[in-house]
Formats: structure tokens, C-alpha cells, sequence
């Protein structure tokens, strides 16, 4: 094993590695490296390197802003002179964004890095099962890709160990085909992990991405008009199938639904079936991002006042709905709200007057410090004087981690159960095998245990609703819309998209200038 290859691991983050040729300055690098003594390495740290620099991209950052905030689930107004950033938060809920905006490069850039330690880990002689995870968290990364940029840059052979030869690029269906390829061929090395051991890439981990693959094939292929064949219907319900065979989840209990975003969710979820590991002391990444974008300064903790949502998709949720917000008792909240029985919401949807959740009081604001801290329901993409602090309904799923300080304890999710129900239901109404009383009983289950009256029939447009109500701010906003054609509509604050291009994103003009292979998606 080679000291040299684990430098260049390190470091590779550094340059455009992953997704681009070689410059001058990286041909340099490897020649210093090759000149390097030999050392040990061992795989299993090259898989935690791989599991952590999932990190970035998906806690609230890069990857979950190009799948949130572009749709009508969330806005990242810009507040007179905060939140400004030369307009990129803006383009990206506008639909205006362009290959120079800022996150499309630094996105690619990170799920390119994370490709790369993921394959890294295939040169150090891994276990049967280390490889396995390795490949599915390179499946994964390659799935974001194609899902947001509509290709894959993939380096194997001899590209994988030269860095001077340029990636290839794989096209919808060729990377379609490999990572159907990949993740069925690695299924049986993954281990059956339960929910309490979801930070561990496992074997339904694996066919809940191999679902989403089959049921956003027809997408990735025709963004425009998506088709759904029968045969990639039937694989989404025989692979949910499987899992729910696998008794190892249940939907959440009545009133348990944020134990899945929970400080101890690692032990507490019934639903969780592959989060990204956080732990104090330990590692993880900065998941208390999902506090910080949205609180108001005043708060506990205080934020960056902020994300928000829209009115028009709050109210796709009834008064009596769990997932809306209630006061969740957890051992970590070690404020007065729990220790002395205040009992404030704390978790879910916050709009009107806030509380402080050590004395009770109502909360101020801070310009003026006499007007109340009352979140609006109306929120503009730019907002300035009187609104400025107190715009916006501001969503907070993760309830804080007051027991420690520095890294927050709540794991990271990617896939819950309640999603394989869903998309599994989807699947039937799409036409796939079932009947459509088995689509809306799926659908049922998990409404009865948050709280909601039955719903009496299943359409698309209230599976999409519920889905909307059930995985907010998980990171598949985007996917949904454009799978059910609903993405280049008009909605608060956004109109509607005068060209079609949007359904992709642009390749950035950083990787277009350093890899041959790349070529700017039509219409940028």
C-alpha cells in the first residue's frame, strides 16, 4: 500500500480531480508523489473518508439546495443586504441560474470528490464488504449526478490511475445500465442492517436506490415528457416488496414521526434505512445547518435568519398534521421548554409569534428590538425594512441537540421507509402490478400514523401532495416535480419557466474547460 496514493487522496479534494483532466499543476503533484516513500494505509479508513465526504453536498448544503431550493418547498431570500451573494440563492429559486452560478461547480466538485474516495477505497485491498459500500456510495454519488446534471463523468481503467487521461462521460442510459449493473452485483456482499446500524450503506439501502433509479428512469431519459414502462414499475414494487419482507421498519408511531431526525435517531427511527453518521467527538458534518439557515438571530440557538418555505406548500398540511409541528419531547432538549414544562412547539413548521424557550417570554426582534419576533406568512425574494427579520415561515425537522457542543448527534437522512411506501404506491398508480386500493392503503398507513383523516382516493396530484407533506426538506423536491411534470410551473415568488432547459442544470463552465469529455447541456 502506497503512502503516495493516500496523499493524493487528501489532497485530490483541492483540484477539479474527479471530474476533469489533468493540469500542469496536477501532473507536477503526481510526479512529487510517485517519489514518495511507501506507508500503510488501510481500506476501512479510505471508507470512512468516503461515508464523510458525503457530508458537504448532502446536510443541507450544495446538493440539497439544488433539490430544494429551486422548487416551491423552499426559498433562500436574500434580506436587505444578507443573504445576497451576488444573487446565487436567488437564481437558483428563480430558475435564472447560469454555468458560472456558484453552486452548480461547487456541487459537482463535491460529488465528484466523493466518487473518487469512494473508488479509492477499490485500490487498498478492501473486504468483500468494505468494497461493497464503497460501490454503493460511488452508485449513489453517480445517481445525484445524473439526476442534477443529466451525466456522469466515471474514471475506470486506466483513467482511474492516470489523472492526466480525461474521465468518460456516461449518458442517461449508459449510466442508467451501469448503475443497475453495480447495484445488483454488489447486493449480496452489503450486510442486512437494521435501522439502528443506517449509517452503514446496507442491502436495502442499495434497493431503495435501485427504486428510485427504475422510477425516475423514464425522467432521466425524457425530462420533457417522462414515460414509466411497465417492467421498471414492477422492479420498484418487487424491490419495496423485499424490504418491507425484511421486517426491519415500521412507519413511525402517532406523535414519533421526528424521532427519524431525532439527536438519538441512530437508535430511536424505525424508518431510517441509510443516514450519513454524525456523533460529537467522533465526526459527522454540520447538521445543524438545518437550524442556523433558518432561525432568527434572537432564537435558541440563534441562526442566520435566513431560509424559509412558501405559504402555498404549508398549507398543503391540515391543522391536526404531525409532520406540521408539535412539541417533541426528547432527552437532548435540555432547555426550560422541556425541563420546565413550557411544551412550545420545537420541531416542525414555526410561523407567528416565537418563544423563549428558557423563560417563556415571547421573543423581539432585533431591528426594531420592540417589534415582536412573529414569522409571516408572506415572504418576497428580496425583503428589506419592517419584513426583513421576520419573513418567511422557517421549517426546522431536526430537533437541536442541546446536550453537547460542537458536532450535533443527529444522523443524516437519505432514505427512510416511508419513502419506499410512497414510491411504491407510485409505482401501482403508474401501472405497475396492484390495484389501486393497494396504492391508496400504502398511502393510508402512514397518513394514520401522523395524525391525518384517511384519504378516500389516489390520484397523482395528491400522491404528489402527500409526498410533499411526508419527505419535506429531505432533498427530493426537485425529482418529484419533474417526475410528475410539474416543475416548470409557476408558484409563489417564481414564474413559470419560459424554457424547458431548466429540467437539467448546466455543466459548469469550470469542468467544461478542463475535460474534453464534457459538453454543456442544451440551451446554456
Amino acid at each position: 500500500m502506497k503512502l503516495r496514493s493516500f496523499i493524493y487522496l487528501t489532497i485530490a479534494g483541492g483540484f477539479v480531480l474527479t471530474a476533469a483532466s489533468c493540469t500542469k499543476l496536477e501532473e507536477n503533484f503526481r510526479s512529487e508523489l510517485e517519489e514518495t516513500e511507501e506507508g500503510n494505509v488501510g481500506a476501512a479508513s479510505l471508507l470512512i473518508n468516503a461515508y464523510t465526504s458525503l457530508n458537504v453536498p448532502y446536510q443541507q448544503e450544495q446538493r440539497w439546495v439544488m433539490q430544494e431550493v429551486s422548487t416551491d418547498a423552499a426559498m433562500a431570500p436574500t434580506r436587505g443586504g444578507d443573504w445576497d451573494d451576488n444573487g446565487m440563492h436567488r437564481a437558483i429559486h428563480l430558475h435564472t441560474w447560469n454555468a458560472d452560478n456558484g453552486y452548480m461547480n461547487n456541487t459537482f466538485v463535491s460529488l465528484g470528490t466523493a466518487i473518487y474516495n469512494a473508488g479509492n477505497v477499490l485500490r487498498f485491498n478492501p473486504s468483500p464488504q468494505q468494497a461493497a459500500e464503497a460501490r454503493f456510495i460511488r452508485a449513489l454519488v453517480m445517481f445525484d449526478l445524473l439526476d442534477l446534471y443529466g451525466v456522469v463523468p466515471y474514471r475506470e481503467g486506466e483513467s482511474a490511475e492516470d489523472f492526466r487521461i480525461p474521465p468518460t462521460t456516461l449518458q442517461p442510459q449508459e449510466a442508467i445500465d451501469f448503475l443497475v449493473a453495480e447495484l445488483t452485483e454488489i447486493m449480496n456482499a452489503l450486510p442486512e442492517n437494521g435501522p439502528t446500524a443506517a449509517y452503514v450503506a446496507n442491502r436495502n439501502a442499495a434497493r431503495t436506490l435501485l427504486m428510485k433509479i427504475y422510477l425516475n428512469k423514464g425522467a432521466f431519459l425524457n425530462r420533457q415528457s417522462p414515460s414509466f414502462a411497465q417492467e421498471d414499475m414492477n422492479q420498484v414494487i418487487t424491490l419495496a416488496g423485499q424490504i418491507s419482507s425484511s421486517a426491519q421498519y415500521t412507519v413511525s408511531a402517532a406523535g414519533r414521526y421526528f424521532d427519524n431526525f431525532a439527536p438519538d435517531n441512530n437508535v430511536k427511527s424505525t424508518e431510517n434505512i441509510f443516514t450519513l453518521f454524525n456523533q460529537n467527538g467522533e465526526r459527522g458534518g454540520a447538521v445543524d445547518r438545518t437550524w442556523n439557515t433558518v432561525a432568527h438571530y434572537n432564537m435558541t440557538p440563534g441562526g442566520w435568519n435566513g431560509w424559509c418555505t412558501l405559504s402555498d406548500y404549508y398549507d398543503k398540511f391540515t391543522a391536526d398534521d404531525e409532520r406540521r409541528g408539535i412539541y417533541y419531547n426528547y432527552p437532548a432538549d435540555t432547555t426550560g421548554n422541556r425541563l420546565r414544562n413550557f411544551r412550545r412547539q420545537n420541531v416542525g413548521f414555526f410561523v407567528g409569534q416565537q418563544y423563549n424557550w428558557s423563560t417563556n417570554r415571547p421573543l423581539m426582534a432585533r431591528n426594531p428590538s420592540n417589534a415582536p419576533l412573529s414569522f409571516t406568512r408572506e415572504v418576497t425574494i428580496r425583503t428589506s425594512g419592517a419584513t426583513l427579520e421576520v419573513a418567511g415561515i422557517r421549517p426546522m425537522k431536526y430537533a437541536f441537540d442541546y446536550a453537547v457542543t460542537g458536532q450535533r448527534n443527529n444522523d443524516w437522512v437519505v432514505f427512510r421507509y416511508s419513502d419506499v411506501l410512497l414510491m411504491r404506491a407510485e409505482a401501482i398508480l403508474r401501472g405497475g402490478t396492484g390495484a389501486p386500493a393497494d396504492a391508496l392503503a400504502l398511502v393510508n398507513s402512514i397518513r394514520t400514523n401522523r395524525g391525518v383523516a384517511d384519504l378516500t382516493s389516489l390520484t397523482l396530484d395528491n400522491l404528489l401532495d402527500e409526498r410533499a407533506r411526508e419527505l419535506y426538506w429531505e432533498g427530493w423536491r426537485r425529482q418529484d416535480l419533474i417526475r410528475f411534470g410539474k416543475f416548470l410551473e409557476a408558484w409563489q415568488e417564481k414564474a413559470a419557466d419560459p424554457d424547458p432547459k431548466t429540467l437539467v442544470y448546466p455543466i459548469p463552465s469550470q469542468q467544461i474547460a478542463v475535460n474534453p469529455n464534457l459538453t454543456q447541456n442544451p440551451g446554456y
